[in-house]
């Protein structure tokens, strides 16, 4: 890959960025001292910075970048269709070509009866969608009362003030008035920070009571949905013991509420399937989309609508939409993407080759003395940080100070892996090779190392 150097020393981007560039979940003051990392180009799974280093990018950008870096065809396709038709809504009684061969792709995609496709422009926008979706839903059969959200404590579900109440995140919700009424949470199915003595399987199953339990505390008439990712990604790569969702599908059928997968993270082959809600064995009414649709390319979500919603919600007019539904680039683009992944077989590729062998090095990092516990479901994977790996203990510090000084080993070793709390979380692109995975590890080993070293000169290897 050739890359050009002819922009302006670090230091002056970095004082341009302070001056005027508002960055997503930053203290924006002690950035300000520390200056960003100016990100220049990229190819395939690296990221390259304004210091020309090679950085190996485990997080794929935002959990979306699942073709890799640098596909040309993308660009072409996005050229092609900015000269033609650059922007067109699909309110009033119109539609345009790319909407309607993505729509299609995207509905012989999808399980079951999915057939049916909303579009935003992020995955937050799309799970407002489903906010006002499922309530009006009901709202046309005539249960009005059903307007209660069952979601999870820690689960993530965007950044606007609808998708921020459905996610479960204490500090988001201490921010300008979240959550919005008829917004209920459940506890989370950590097993590993909150399974006490219980053992995986009696807690997962536990965790599902809970949902029973506040449909019947709410009132089965007056809940409207549950809301879950099928992999908690941004709440730290949860996976929930085997037991727990087959009883969430069982009590969502049984009361009748409809089950919303998000499957922002989770969907197109980051779990080896086209949606989690496959690996997982889920049967959702309505799955949010986003991130790997377009590959990161475009911005561009939504949510895959049943046939039953979908019948009931023709049925009168649904006073929604964005000026940014369907865009026609990011539909053309989201095409080409989803195009190359079936064409490439890279879900096979994933499924076949990449996720059972990422699988084997990154379980195998349990050996290292501060990792107690390593989950991996496809290409997305967790290891928990620990002073004790018998007793699952929390260490003494502030829950993430660990978790943060691993992060800053990563960087320092080109790896971008992402912590939250005291646990360190990856997603790389799907079309990662076996030997890059190998980079990867030694990479994440080498961080650990540091980091544990650093973590007894200050004092914190105590448990809390």
């Amino acid at each position: 890959m050739n890359q050009i150097f002819n922009h302006a020393p670090t230091h002056e981007l970095q004082a341009r960025d302070a001056a005027h560039h508002m960055h997503p979940f930053t203290a924006q003051g002690q950035l300000a001292e520390k200056g960003a990392r100016v990100i220049t180009a990229a190819n395939g799974v690296f990221v390259y910075d304004s210091d020309g280093e090679k950085i190996l990018d485990a997080m794929a950008g935002l959990w979306c970048v699942n073709i890799g870096y640098g596909r040309e065809e993308l660009a072409d396709v996005a050229h092609r269709q900015m000269k033609q038709l650059p922007y067109y809504n699909t309110f009033f009684q119109t539609t345009h070509i790319p909407a309607i061969e993505l729509s299609e792709r995207i509905a012989n995609l999808a399980p079951a009866d999915l057939n049916h496709v909303f579009y935003a422009g992020s995955g937050s926008e799309a799970n407002d969608t489903n906010i006002r979706m499922v309530r009006h839903y009901w709202a046309v059969k005539g249960k009005p009362q059903k307007s209660i959200i069952i979601s999870r404590k820690n689960a993530y579900h965007g950044s606007t003030v609808g998708g921020g109440s459905l996610g479960g995140m204490s500090a988001m919700h201490e921010q300008g008035g979240m959550p919005i009424p008829d917004i209920h949470h459940i506890n989370q199915p950590n097993w590993w920070s909150e399974g006490g003595d219980m053992t995986p399987e009696d807690f997962g199953r536990a965790r599902a009571a809970e949902l029973e339990e506040a449909i019947k505390q709410l009132g089965a008439d007056r809940v409207a949905a549950f809301i879950a990712e099928p992999v908690q990604g941004a709440g730290g790569v949860i996976v929930a013991p085997d037991t727990y969702w087959p009883e969430v599908q069982r009590i969502c059928d049984h009361y009748g509420i409809l089950l919303i997968a998000d499957e922002v993270i989770c969907g197109f082959g980051r779990t080896g399937n086209w949606f989690g809600s496959e690996t997982l064995h889920i049967r959702p009414h309505i799955m949010t989309i986003a991130k790997g649709l377009s590959s990161g390319y475009q911005p561009i979500g939504g949510s895959i609508v049943c046939d039953e919603v979908a019948k009931v919600i023709a049925g009168d007019e649904f006073n929604h939409g964005y000026t940014y539904s369907s865009h026609p680039v990011a539909a053309a683009v989201a095409n080409e993407n989803l195009r190359i992944m079936e064409e490439e077989n890279i879900v096979g590729h994933v499924r076949d080759t990449v996720a059972p062998y990422l699988k084997q090095k990154w379980e195998a990092m349990t050996d290292h003395p501060m990792v107690g516990e390593a989950k991996i479901v496809g290409m997305m994977g967790s290891i928990a940080l620990t002073p004790n790996k018998a007793t699952r203990a929390a260490f003494k510090s502030d829950a993430g100070t660990v978790g943060y000084i691993c992060r800053e080993r990563c960087f320092a070793n080109n790896l971008i892996m992402r912590h939250v709390g005291d646990r360190m979380i990856i997603s790389p692109p799907l079309i990662i090779s076996n030997d890059e995975i190998d980079l990867l590890i030694t990479r994440a080993r080498k961080s650990l190392d540091e980091a544990m070293e650093i973590v007894k000169v200050q004092g914190l290897w105590e448990e809390k």
